[in-house]
């Protein structure tokens, strides 16, 4: 209903919905013409070609060729146009650092991982990592293209002020992370933004992974922690103080190991990445950087280790179980396993399959499935995220 007390913020606030359901819509059938859209979005056809035009010359859409395959006359055909602007996504992990650019579409302008410890180098140094990377970034996109938001992927709770009140993974406590980043970048002329990286993962997934049409859908993170993203009837949940989805510390094993958070058996303590590599690599020592020790689990369980493969068949076993307890309390279509959880799955997921097939009492139940988006699930989650305000119909200042 729009209020004819003040008409004008009200058809302002409706011309940006309308915006924002054609974006949406070109995003998910492009290409598409302006009689596509209108059809499927119920505005009406002077309305669908002046947002259009506005989208055009705002370098939101761009027109494409022409198509002959339909009645009458040929149509001109619209794509997302991701020349001009792209947003940052930046994941912190506990030995390294990744950084993705992003345009409308989705497609990666740039993707970069650096080794970096941040698990010990403390707030302060990561964030100056953080502010080097992100000026890099910035360059190496060029003047061409404006940078819309940067959103930094944190395996930790966030509160909405961006501030990070724990990260175990990181050894963080108490760190104001959006506000130093800013600090640090000297106010950059984009918004900054953190949230947790189990959230942007699962957005990623969303958005540009092969389950971007599911309603309900978990992404489980892997790394020291392991953390849930939680879609449910298409939109995100944060729960009350934004800390939904810290299931690191189900308790799965009452004689399991013992976990960071004074408990045992917890899910981080027995398949979080540190504890697959001290269980399955029990010569590993300290480990700095984890992705040299996965890819040495992964070709001991191709050369057909059986101890390796045992263990992988355990863990497999302790993954099906939570993922049977996440079933049973959100009932998503589709849950994907991230990070060393993905790079293992091949040996992780038919016993986790079988498990969750056996407490799963209505089949078919969910599907558990690997992610396709690597290590940099995180950061695209951020490049996406930080287009939000454009997305949803808001055209870019300037």
């Amino acid at each position: 209903m729009i209020s004819i007390d003040r008409p004008t913020a009200d058809l302002g606030d409706v011309r940006v919905t309308n915006r924002a359901a054609v974006l949406r819509h070109v995003r998910r059938h492009a290409p598409c013409s302006r009689a596509d859209v209108a059809a499927h979005t119920g505005l009406n056809k002077a309305t669908v070609s002046s947002l259009v035009a506005e989208l055009i010359e705002h370098g939101l859409l761009r027109e494409t060729g022409l198509t002959e395959n339909r009645v009458g006359r040929p149509a001109t055909m619209l794509v997302l146009d991701g020349s001009r602007y792209v947003g940052l996504g930046l994941r912190v992990g506990a030995d390294e650092l990744v950084a993705v650019a992003a345009g409308p579409g989705g497609d990666p302008v740039l993707t970069w991982r650096r080794a970096f410890p941040a698990a010990t180098a403390g707030p302060e140094e990561t964030v100056k990592a953080l502010a080097a990377l992100v000026r890099r970034a910035v360059t190496r996109i060029g003047a061409d293209r404006t940078v819309l938001g940067l959103t930094v992927a944190v395996p930790g709770l966030v509160d909405p002020d961006g501030d990070v009140p724990a990260a175990p993974a990181l050894g963080w406590r108490g760190v104001p992370l959006a506000a130093s980043v800013r600090r640090a970048l000297r106010d950059p002329g984009f918004p900054v933004a953190v949230d947790t990286e189990a959230n942007l993962a699962v957005l990623a997934e969303r958005r540009h992974g092969p389950y971007a049409a599911t309603t309900d859908l978990v992404h489980l993170t892997g790394g020291p922690a392991i953390g849930a993203g939680l879609i449910s009837g298409g939109r995100l949940l944060r729960g009350g103080r934004g800390f939904a989805g810290d299931v690191g510390h189900l308790p799965l094993a009452a004689d399991g190991p013992a976990c960071d958070c004074g408990r045992r058996g917890c899910l981080t303590a027995l398949l979080g990445v540190d504890a697959v590599i001290r269980r399955l690599l029990p010569d590993a020592g300290p480990v700095t950087d984890h992705l040299p020790e996965i890819e040495r689990i992964r070709a001991l369980a191709r050369a057909g280790d059986e101890p390796v493969r045992t263990g992988l068949t355990e863990m497999g076993r302790l993954l099906g179980q939570a993922v049977s307890v996440l079933s049973g309390l959100l009932d998503p279509e589709v849950v994907v396993v991230g990070g060393h959880l993905a790079a293992l799955a091949p040996w992780l997921l038919p016993a986790a399959h079988a498990e969750l097939a056996a407490r799963t009492p209505v089949p078919p139940g969910v599907r558990l499935e690997a992610s396709t988006l690597g290590s940099a699930a995180g950061a695209l989650g951020g490049a996406t995220a930080a287009m939000a305000t454009v997305e949803a119909g808001r055209l870019p200042a300037g």
